[in-house]
């Protein structure tokens, strides 16, 4: 059995509050309760909690305040194993199944068909980084369709269902026997200290669209 429960922009940084604090804030209240955890893992309603963010900064910083708010209140969620991130791709390569030359690549697509699935006139592929989107340009080749995906909102429901079908990938949260949890929350998630702006500035990584990046076709 699976829900949903949607979130409605960035949550509260609950570090340093208490969980009166907290209760008090309608979304995280309904969160534990929709968990049935404020009194314990015992009653846990589900067995994986999947956190499903855009695969950007701002769902970067969303997935960073779940966790923070379970490591604050709820920490045994995750030392026990059942908080994990869902990755969703970031591009979709198609093209249409008489124009690629790559005949296994049509095999292996078709072999991923289940009963009830048609063949359809395109064979596609979703990509979760830019190294599988060019395998997937030289798989589905000449000149594929390629889509980036902003975010889950432009994902449609029926391309979604793969994405928390069998082939579901997701990244378990863990903490170490020597992770010093309150630590690592003071450092990332407390005040803006002078130590974290130069550890920013240090490790600051700018990217670059790629000049390939100019074919990106939006439907």
């Amino acid at each position: 059995t699976q829900a949903v429960f949607s979130l409605r922009g960035k949550p509260l940084n609950s570090y340093g509050l208490t969980k009166k604090v907290v209760y008090e804030n309608e979304e995280f209240n309904l969160l534990q309760a929709a968990l049935d955890i404020e009194d314990g893992l015992d009653s846990l309603r589900y067995n994986k909690v999947i956190v499903a963010t855009d695969a950007d900064v701002d769902g970067m910083h969303i997935r960073l305040l779940i966790i923070t708010f379970f490591l604050q209140f709820f920490p045994d969620l995750i030392k026990k194993g059942h908080v994990y991130v869902l990755q969703t791709p970031l591009f979709r390569v198609r093209n249409r199944r008489t124009k690629i030359k790559n005949k296994q690549a049509i095999a292996d697509a078709d072999a991923r068909l289940t009963g009830k699935e048609k063949k359809s006139d395109f064979i596609t592929r979703y990509c979760y980084s830019d190294e599988e989107r060019q395998q997937a340009i030289r798989d589905l080749g000449p000149d594929p369709e390629i889509t980036r995906f902003k975010g889950l909102g432009e994902i449609s429901p029926e391309e979604f269902a793969h994405f928390i079908g069998p082939e579901m990938r997701l990244e378990q949260v863990t903490l170490h026997k020597t992770d010093q949890v309150q630590k690592l929350l003071e450092y990332y998630m407390g005040k803006n200290t002078m130590e974290r702006q130069n550890f920013i500035i240090d490790n600051l990584v700018v990217e670059e669209d790629l000049p390939e990046d100019d074919t990106l076709a939006d439907e």
